[in-house]
């Protein structure tokens, strides 16, 4: 199932809707964080205020000190389980000798000023005086200015209060403002900022307290939020549609024109027409992208020309470098066996070049009824250099052997032939014999090539390390030295050239001579034909995947005698190599 695909704009809609949202969700949180504080501050700023104004009431119309101190003392002599009874009658009863009765008294007094002031300020929750003791954490209040009696806490009456909170207020002083923040199960959020009243002796009397309620706070950042997020989404909303629109116009339909361009390009490149020649002005990438996909256009127009020229050029020389390697191998003989009514030798060879054209060539022809020409050879370097200057030499070496010379004056022929006019300083090695058909005398000649491989007819292959002379065409006024060999009915030579031992594998091995020789001894009584195919497939095995470097030519003749042998008549009792040299 293939993966569902969004349009550019829709993308840049979804990614500017969920940025916003991001933004919208962490502003709203630095909003509120800054909102509370400020609105807190605020609120303790008035509350201190109302504080101070309140004392300084307090403390110019009314004794609020004594009261404190009488209902302090009354607290610190009960005992725990006594004040465990705390909101009782009974323990309200404990603090009967405190001034709170009769007309005019400091309690009533205090009573009527807190009220006053509670009564004037709607953000106060809670104006009263009260007093920390430190012994046990509680906060004991002194005058309660709530306007319900049944409500109001009266002298003595206390709470357990939070340690580090009331030691804020304790160790605090009077140019301090001085406040703590909490929660209470029968109040909610509430902050508390208090002023101390000091005695004659500069010690806390007491506090007076103000209890400034946050559920207002909470309401109002409750309310923020909801219209902050109301703005937010409506302000994403317009940013991304403006954006989509912007987006569309300058980047999308950019993109897309040049998209359909290049598939117009695609479909119809061979043709002449400029597909890249946008109007696009968009002043940044995307006009530099055309820019540079006209210039590419451009380019791979002239590259296809280009191409299409060295193609046919390629395909030209491929034709003829075809027509090269059938011209080589027509002059190669190639129809075996080559000569069906002569029944006195059997022979066999084949060519495989390194490239479309070699350098090596095998040649055999009748000089006349009783002798047979056989030539391997071997042209310096490869390809159609090489292929060039082995049909010269092949047809100066035929030539020079149908005049009658013997094998070293063919050579000597050759060489004078070759050297008069070669600039291109290339050499070949030759080997040459003559056999003598009807005695088995074979006159041979070698120019620098490998050395030739002899099978007795009841015997096994064997290198025959014949004397060497320098390559043909490679020096002017070199003399060839010959040599006889007398071969028996059923003995067998073997040519080649040097790109059989020197085949090399993957491992950079090469096949050697040792190979070959094993090779022809794998079937030592087969044909000429099995035995090169024998040899081959051994040079497969070894080499493998391995690139060919030079040519590979081999040429196998079996010697049957003259054919009154064939019947028995032949007056030879014994076989043997016969080695003559001569120079010419």
């Amino acid at each position: 199932m293939s993966k569902r695909q969004h349009s550019l704009s829709a993308k840049t809609v979804h990614s500017t809707v969920y940025s916003c949202i991001l933004f919208g969700i962490v502003t709203l949180i630095i909003a509120l964080v800054f909102y509370g504080y400020t609105l807190t501050k605020q609120y303790i700023n008035l509350a201190d205020g109302i504080a101070r104004q309140t004392k300084m009431t307090v403390t110019d119309s009314a004794d609020a000190i004594t009261i404190s101190e009488q209902t302090l003392n009354i607290y610190r002599s009960l005992n725990d389980e006594q004040r465990a009874k705390v909101g009782t009658e009974e323990y309200r009863s404990y603090f009967a000798d405190v001034d709170t009765a009769g007309n005019g008294c400091a309690y009533d007094e205090l009573i009527r000023i807190l009220g006053g002031a509670l009564g004037f300020h709607k953000e106060i929750y809670d104006i009263y005086l009260a007093m920390y003791d430190r012994d046990t954490s509680a906060m004991v209040y002194i005058v309660d200015s709530d306007e319900s009696e049944e409500d109001r806490l009266m002298p003595g009456d206390w709470e357990a209060v939070d340690e580090k909170g009331m030691m804020h207020f304790l160790n605090g002083s009077e140019s301090d403002t001085l406040f703590e923040i909490g929660h209470t199960e029968l109040y909610g959020w509430l902050c508390t900022v208090g002023v101390p009243i000091q005695n004659a002796d500069g010690e806390t009397a007491v506090f007076m307290l103000v209890d400034v309620s946050l559920a207002n706070l909470l309401q109002g950042m409750t309310a923020f939020a909801w219209r902050f997020s109301l703005t937010i989404i409506l302000l994403t909303l317009l940013i991304a549609w403006r954006q989509s629109k912007k987006i569309k116009k300058r980047l999308v339909e950019p993109i897309n024109t040049i998209t359909d361009a290049a598939e117009r390009f695609a479909e119809h490149s061979s043709e002449d027409a400029e597909y890249f020649n946008l109007d696009i002005h968009t002043d940044d990438e995307l006009e530099r992208l055309v820019r540079t996909m006209s210039d590419m256009e451009h380019s791979l127009k002239v590259y296809g020309a280009e191409l299409l020229h060295i193609t046919a050029e390629k395909e030209r020389i491929s034709t003829e470098l075809s027509l090269a390697t059938r011209i080589q191998e027509s002059m190669l003989p190639h129809c075996f066996p080559p000569y069906p009514d002569r029944h006195e030798f059997d022979i066999f060879a084949s060519m495989e070049p390194a490239r479309e054209v070699g350098g090596d060539f095998y040649d055999f022809f009748l000089i006349d009824e009783d002798h047979l020409c056989v030539v391997m050879a071997d042209v310096s370097g490869k390809g159609i250099p090489a292929a060039l200057f082995m049909m010269i030499s092949k047809t100066i070496l035929q030539s020079c052997a149908m005049l009658g010379k013997s094998a070293a004056e063919i050579l000597t022929k050759t060489n004078e032939a070759l050297c008069s006019n070669n600039q291109t300083e290339m050499f070949v090695t030759v080997w040459l014999g003559i056999l003598e058909i009807s005695t088995g005398k074979l006159t041979c000649a070698n120019a620098g090539h490998e050395y030739p491989v002899l099978k007795q007819k009841s015997g096994e292959f064997v290198l025959y390390k014949d004397k060497h002379s320098f390559a043909v065409g490679g020096m002017e006024g070199i003399r060839y030295k010959e040599y006889t060999i007398l071969l028996e009915p059923g003995d067998m030579l073997f040519l080649y050239t040097d790109g059989l031992p020197e085949a090399e594998n993957a491992d950079q091995e090469m096949f050697t001579t040792e190979r070959m020789i094993a090779a022809l001894n794998t079937e030592p009584n087969a044909n000429p034909e099995k035995l090169l195919s024998n040899v081959r497939e051994s040079v497969r095995g070894f080499v493998r995947d391995a690139e060919q470097f030079d040519d590979l030519t081999m040429l196998c003749m079996t010697y049957h005698g003259d054919h009154h042998a064939a019947d028995g008549e032949s007056s030879s009792p014994s076989r043997s190599l016969i080695c003559a040299q001569s120079e010419s």
